[in-house]
């Protein structure tokens, strides 16, 4: 099956805190001065290990936010408008801040070292991937990973390493202090990815951080899995961060569970993926990792790769030293839908049937949330299976049931009829309603339909890779979630010989897209984009808000689109109550009030921040910082693109 797509506006084809709430943590430093001022770092994507993105800061809280102004802006210069074989650049990098130093990582691959305080360049390091690769959705990073060698002397050469994972697949390892690479890891400060079954260049390639645990470095991979049915292997590995030597690898479709789906189908298995191409995180005193994997290839039909798919689709827990399954729990059976989890798992301690509960959080473009037990990898609050509509697809055996957790909510629409088509104008919605009406449409998991099926919610969530942020002083997970439908048709392979040029034996399908009216604008009514907060106690929403606008979308019928934009970029959380996201189409990054919901500040950025923010409070003058990547998105060709990293602070 080959995928194609028309999209008529191209919206997308698309530490510390480890004693305090339960999560292992890497090299965060927090510390307290004079007067009682904390000092805080960044040391991981997602602050600590676990990926809380929680900040203990309070010097910007909710009643000051609104005085933030711009401190410094860096211009990276690594940019492409996407002529000829080049593809468009994103840059989606959340920076590191570690040892009073400010790391981040371009959209070409290139790592710079930055002054926190000023936003002066300190060094550069290039490892020259080839730009005009066919580098899957565009030349996209989101950032590095840092690592302490306790036992080399300080003062020694790569004592802390900064590692990279490159699109075109190398882990590089470089000296923190200066830039170098490390001549001690793999060679010459490289280690090579493509050792991969099926590896095809650019097809297979790199766009999220390494996880470090202990003395390991663990990678994933990006897989552009609807290319074809065999595609590359979606193996997590995890190597010697000193010398670079692969110590062990894990597949997510593994050969024996094929072979076991293979003959109870009587079938021949055929796929790939299952990838891990979002963040991986990691609980040091449990020895474990969790890994979010995506769905096998290819992505609308199965008939190829019969049973469940497992651990497609799941959130697997590894042991760190072994690379064994300690447990895993899938999330999406048999996915035909796209349906990734692209989220980062969360690591947080909560209070449940008065017991203190380590869990793990983990949601998918379903717009489902699941809480499981971090230990065991069951259900905190209850899952049921349910029965889900079948495939009418000759060769396609769709999964009986699909988990269904019974709290929280739903984050996103489940469901969409023809009534409730929007549009713009009367010409607009009658359009919409038509288009839904002739297709497949019983709600989420309706199987992709020779007819076109509607996908609700559509590929880019619910939930994508923006993932949440949790805030252990009021038990609130904060995530931004998409409302967006999108129209699926498989096409039977005689028709689609007729129409010649194909690449492979098998089914081909055709993907037509976000469902849109005339005027270019989603069928499904707004807000296309939310805030929410749940109530992790309770498995309940505390609050829900519209997230930015996308009235410079609207032409004409601009002033006919209510709030509530697309975002493509996560939350953080603060101890001084605010929540911190950008991500949206009118390019503003906003300050929330963690209780409420209240927009409590918004800047506007040079371009739209797609991209997770982070925050930090160093140095002479003792002041909390605010960071931004804001640039643009590669697929999102109505966005401007550029190349600013941007700083706050208050006066």
């Amino acid at each position: 099956m080959k995928n194609r797509r028309r999209v008529k506006v191209g919206l997308c084809s698309l530490c510390v805190l480890a004693v305090v709430f339960g999560v292992a943590a890497d090299a965060g430093k927090t510390t307290t001065q004079a007067g009682g001022a904390t000092d805080d770092q960044w040391p991981c994507y997602g602050h600590d290990a676990g990926g809380m993105r929680f900040s203990p800061l309070t010097q910007i809280n909710r009643d000051n936010v609104a005085s933030l102004k711009v401190a410094w802006t860096f211009h990276t210069h690594d940019v492409s408008e996407g002529s000829g074989r080049r593809k468009r650049s994103g840059f989606e990098s959340t920076p590191l801040m570690v040892d009073a130093t400010l790391y981040l990582t371009t959209p070409f691959n290139r790592v710079i070292a930055l002054d926190p305080e000023t936003g002066t360049q300190r060094w550069a390091y290039d490892p020259k991937v080839d730009l005009d690769g066919d580098c899957g959705d565009g030349l996209v990073n989101r950032g590095a990973a840092t690592w302490l060698d306790s036992a080399r002397p300080s003062g020694q050469p790569c004592r802390r390493r900064i590692f990279e994972s490159t699109q075109d697949a190398r882990l590089v390892a470089v000296d923190a202090a200066n830039g170098s690479p490390c001549a001690d890891f793999g060679k010459a400060g490289q280690v090579n990815l493509r050792d991969v079954a099926g590896y095809h260049a650019g097809w297979y390639h790199m766009t999220s951080p390494p996880s470090v645990i202990d003395d390991l470095v663990i990678v994933g991979s990006a897989i552009d899995d609807n290319h074809r049915v065999d595609m590359a292997r979606g193996v997590v590995r995890a190597y010697d961060a000193r010398t670079g030597t692969l110590r062990w690898s894990w597949d997510p479709i593994a050969p024996d569970q094929s072979a076991a789906a293979a003959s109870a189908s009587a079938k021949t298995f055929r796929s790939g993926a299952g990838n891990a191409w979002s963040i991986i995180v990691v609980d040091a005193a449990r020895d474990l990792i969790f890994v979010p994997t995506g769905s096998a290839s290819p992505d609308y039909y199965g008939g190829l790769r019969p049973g469940d798919d497992k651990w497609a689709n799941s959130v697997v827990a590894l042991r760190a030293k072994t690379g064994e399954v300690a447990w895993g729990f899938q999330l999406v059976h048999h996915d035909l839908w796209d349906f990734d989890s692209a989220s980062p798992p969360l690591l947080t301690t909560l209070r449940h049937d008065g017991k203190d509960v380590p869990v793990v959080i983990q949601g998918n473009k379903s717009g489902l949330l699941y809480v499981l037990n971090r230990d065991a990898g069951k259900p905190v609050f209850p899952v049921e299976e349910r029965v889900v509509p079948q495939s009418d697809v000759p060769g396609e055996v769709t999964s009986p049931t699909q988990p269904f957790p019974l709290a929280p909510p739903p984050l996103a629409a489940q469901t969409l009829s023809a009534e409730e088509a929007w549009g713009p104008t009367p010409e607009d919605r009658e359009a919409c309603r038509k288009m839904i009406a002739q297709s497949r449409n019983e709600g989420i998991f309706t199987p992709p339909s020779l007819k076109g099926t509607l996908m609700v919610p559509g590929n880019i969530g619910g939930m994508t890779w923006s993932g949440y942020a949790f805030d252990p002083q009021h038990d609130l997970l904060v995530t931004n979630t998409n409302n967006i439908v999108a129209l699926a048709r498989l096409i039977p392979r005689a028709k689609y010989d007729q129409r010649g040029s194909h690449a492979e034996d098998g089914d081909y399908g055709d993907q037509i897209g976000f469902l849109q009216s005339p005027s270019d604008l989603p069928c499904s009514a707004p807000p296309w984009g939310l805030l929410t907060a749940i109530d992790m106690k309770e498995g309940q929403i505390r609050w829900q808000v519209p997230l930015g606008s996308m009235q410079d979308f609207g032409g004409a019928h601009k002033q006919q689109i209510p709030a509530g934009s697309i975002s493509l970029g996560g939350p953080i959380v603060t101890a001084g109550g605010v929540v911190f996201i950008a991500g949206t189409a009118d390019s503003y990054i906003r300050g929330f009030d963690v209780e409420t919901g209240r927009e409590l500040w918004k800047a506007q950025l040079p371009a739209s921040g797609n991209a997770t923010p982070m925050t930090y409070r160093i140095g002479s003058n003792g002041k909390q910082y605010l960071v931004i990547a804001a640039a643009g998105h590669p697929k999102i060709t109505e966005e401007k693109l550029g190349d600013a990293l941007v700083a706050f602070t208050l006066p």
